[in-house]
């Protein structure tokens, strides 16, 4: 989808989040069409959406029907008929999977063997032997991390996958600065060099131009405005994948520990779409995503959980985070592919 439409199409969406966050319904509604489709009109009056069209209101039925369903199992997680609900793949593909990103396939060798296996990305190219750090003891980390406890954490919003990096340099500048900035994915988009996006383009954008603020540079400015750009350009030294060499959990749990980090992800769809709270376990063979892994735990019970930051507000989720199950070998595809920042402590913002 071209840019400036999914923009508008996902602006629509920010609006449809900002309200009222539960939407109940009766057993009843689900078992004839006419039920579905008077409860597909509360829904849509629920979360003030005008539209409605034979393929949205498919989408309705089929979130809803997995909803329900799935909530009569005893998971380790529960969905709900969110905002999202009636979004067709088509959209749903477009606005919150990444273009760019493709994981690894069954049978794929980890980094940095680089393989050219049918079906096998090229791997990212490790900044030296510190961008491979090897897999830490788990007995010399922290039993838990929370970076939103710190307040480095900027507020859950949505923000085009693609651009979750951002998310990455936020919680890193104010690691360093003490300074909480939400960054404005609409300046890199207007203002790089290549018309195409990827994680790495966003790190080197940072580093060589700087990040305006969404406050300076927000979604009204058309085009590359250099004038708009604020009185703060964030920037950083570059970055690195840490788990390349060791896609474990204790080498993502090292890196967890010293800040937040990018990870790739392929949860299911339909349930991640869907997802309302709990220890997320399953299913994967979704379109690949990118998470911020802000944290890991565990319940009483000694279930371990990554805690992760998605693209959406707080309608979504767990106030816009997901808990995911932690496991020695990853489940869906999490070590495959890790990325973070790097900022010093001396490495200034460019002021304006």
């Amino acid at each position: 989808m071209e840019f400036n439409k999914l923009l508008s199409f996902s602006l629509s969406l920010v609006l449809i989040l900002s309200v009222a966050e539960s939407f109940d319904y009766d057993e009843k509604e689900l078992k004839t069409e006419e039920g579905m489709e008077a409860m597909y009109d509360r829904w849509r009056a629920h979360h003030k959406v005008s539209e409605k069209s034979p393929e949205k209101f498919n989408a309705f039925k089929a979130t809803a029907q997995l909803v329900h369903n799935h909530n009569k199992l005893k998971k380790s997680y529960k969905l709900k008929i969110n905002s999202l609900a009636d979004m067709t793949n088509e959209e749903y593909r477009s606005a919150y999977t990444h273009q760019n990103l493709k994981l690894p396939g069954p049978g794929c060798p980890a980094c940095p063997a680089c393989p050219a296996a049918s079906g096998c990305p090229a791997c990212p190219a490790c900044p030296g032997a510190s961008g491979c750090p090897a897999a830490a003891n788990a007995k010399d980390l922290p039993p838990r991390v929370d970076w939103r406890e710190k307040n480095v954490i900027s507020p859950p919003r949505w923000i085009s996958v693609d651009y979750m990096a951002l998310t990455s340099i936020e919680a890193i500048n104010a690691i360093r600065t003490g300074q909480n900035l939400v960054l404005s994915q609409h300046q890199v988009y207007h203002c790089k060099p290549t018309c195409k996006i990827s994680d790495g383009i966003i790190f080197d954008f940072a580093k060589d131009t700087g990040i305006a603020t969404l406050e300076s540079y927000p979604p009204e400015i058309k085009g590359c405005d250099k004038s708009k750009f604020g009185k703060t350009l964030v920037t950083i030294d570059g970055n690195q994948y840490p788990a390349a060499s060791a896609p474990t959990e204790e080498a993502v749990m090292k890196a967890v520990a010293q800040q937040p980090i990018l990870v790739g992800f392929s949860g299911k769809d339909d349930e991640y779409k869907a997802y309302a709270g709990g220890i997320f376990s399953g299913p994967c063979g979704g379109e690949g995503k990118t998470i911020l892994i802000v944290g890991y735990d565990q319940d009483p019970d000694g279930t371990k959980y990554w805690i992760a930051k998605a693209a959406f507000e707080e309608d979504w989720g767990e106030k816009g985070y997901i808990r995911i199950l932690r496991t020695p070998e990853g489940i869906c595809q999490m070590y495959t592919y890790t990325v973070m920042p790097l900022k010093s402590e001396e490495t200034r913002n460019i002021e304006l």
